[in-house]
This record gives structure tokens, C-alpha cells and sequence, in this order.
């Protein structure tokens, strides 16, 4: 296998974060299930924290900052980084989306609970 440079996992890393966190927050998922589990979860701790992007990027990021850390500070701030590059690249495509009048493929379930859809 290649190895990888620290910066190329650092970006592969917070790509990952933003992949997982954007389907859970933002997406229905295959079949619904993620929209499913969101209803499941309701309106309690759980499911405020899934339809809340940058919670669940600084939650994800977590286990991706271990792995790559070797040291307690290094852990500390790539927990950080890896969590505010997952939101910086959501909304650099939020605005990406906007400026070119596209509309996402599909909104999470709260929003379509208030919409009425």
C-alpha cells in the first residue's frame, strides 16, 4: 500500500468527516434509514445532535483525531481541525449551491416535517 503524507490524511480525514456528517444531518440515506433514525431519535439529545452538522463533525472527528495524533496536544487540535475543516467545506458547498441556484438532492427529515412535505 502507498503511504500517505500527514497532510493527505489530514485531507482525506476531514473528507471522510464531512462525507458522514453531511449524510447524517443533511440526507435521507438509502431507503430512508437515516431519515428513519432521525425520526426514532425525535427531538431528544440524540436527535437535536443529528440534524446539528457541526456537532456531528466535531463527534466524528473524534476517533479520526485519535488515530492520527501522537501526542495529548496534537489529539487536541487535530480534534479541532479535523472538525472545523469538515465545516468550512459544508459551507463552502452550501455556498457553492446557492451561487449556482442548486437546490440539495434531498433535506433532512425535520425539514420536511416543518415544510410539510
Amino acid at each position: 500500500m502507498i503511504e500517505v503524507n500527514y497532510v493527505g490524511r489530514f485531507a482525506l480525514c476531514a473528507l471522510a468527516i464531512w462525507r458522514i456528517a453531511h449524510l447524517l444531518a443533511r440526507e435521507n440515506g438509502p431507503w430512508d434509514t437515516v431519515a428513519h433514525l432521525r425520526a426514532t431519535l425525535g427531538s431528544g439529545v440524540l436527535g437535536r445532535l443529528m440534524d446539528c452538522f457541526s456537532s456531528l463533525s466535531f463527534v466524528i472527528s473524534l476517533p479520526l483525531a485519535i488515530w492520527m495524533s501522537s501526542s495529548f496536544m496534537g489529539f487536541l487540535v487535530l480534534w479541532l481541525a479535523l472538525s472545523a475543516a469538515a465545516c468550512l467545506l459544508e459551507r463552502a458547498m452550501h455556498g457553492w449551491q446557492r451561487r449556482h441556484n442548486i437546490s440539495p438532492m434531498s433535506t433532512s427529515y425535520l425539514d420536511k416535517v416543518i415544510s410539510g412535505v
